[in-house]
């Protein structure tokens, strides 16, 4: 497991304030005059994973792309506990769903990113062995699989100690195994106090991952639930249609 424990003492010390719970307010935005995110007022808290759906087109990655301070908003608010986007920026890491590697070796992906931090290089390949890629530290990044370089991705997400941890679709197009193995580094981290926005279609990872459900359509918030009532009893057609594999209007 991923001992965030005496990086949660020092961050403790050096930033009282949690970045979390997160408080959305009339966020909207409007590209070439279409809404892609219309009106959504959304609060989430301290920790957990929620798990962000909806059909394609329906916002979930330009939401996280606001939220991550890549795409301004048009309108409405983004309040993480009091801080600004620019400030909680250093508190957060990303991963996208084609890996963005550094054409380096596996081990020097991790140490880049420590030395930034100020931290030891040591701890890039004990962050390497807990991911399962202790034993490639010297190899190229760009020979890894899929499924392995999605996994130094996180890898080098978590190096930074994140306190929200966005994921878009992490494990599309990866084989069962290496979803699994995503889905396990995801858990621990969120056990370890690193709050997780996972964007995924698929309701079989969502139901395995999920303390809550956001879910999105044409932009805006249809339900947002705890995960377990969502599956059992989805309260609009939009989701109970999504869920049933119909074609969402």
């Amino acid at each position: 497991m991923l001992d965030r424990s005496a990086s949660t003492d020092r961050r403790t010390l050096a930033e009282p304030q949690p970045l979390l719970p997160l408080q959305l307010r009339g966020l909207g935005l409007t590209m070439n005059g279409t809404a892609l995110l219309d009106n959504i007022d959304l609060t989430l808290g301290p920790v957990g994973c929620t798990v962000v759906m909806g059909a394609n087109g329906a916002g979930k990655s330009v939401l996280l792309r606001v939220l991550h301070g890549l795409i301004e908003p048009t309108q409405g608010n983004v309040d993480w506990n009091g801080i600004s986007t620019p400030e909680a920026l250093p508190r957060q890491a990303m991963v996208f769903q084609k890996p963005v590697l550094f054409r380096r070796s596996v081990e020097a992906n991790i140490n880049m990113i420590l030395k930034a931090r100020g931290k030891k290089p040591s701890n890039g390949h004990d962050l390497l062995e807990r991911v399962g890629l202790g034993h490639k530290t010297s190899q190229p990044a760009r020979l890894l699989s899929g499924g392995e370089a999605q996994r130094l991705a996180l890898a080098r997400a978590l190096a930074t100690d994140p306190e929200v941890l966005f994921l878009d679709e992490p494990t599309a197009n990866l084989d069962p195994a290496s979803t699994l193995a995503i889905e396990r580094i995801t858990k621990t981290a969120s056990e370890n106090g690193t709050h997780i926005i996972f964007v995924t279609h698929d309701a079989a990872q969502a139901r395995r991952l999920a303390d809550d459900v956001v879910f999105l359509h044409h932009g805006r918030v249809a339900e947002h639930t705890k995960a377990k009532a969502f599956f059992a009893r989805p309260r609009t057609q939009q989701a109970q249609d999504y869920l049933n594999g119909k074609i969402v209007a």
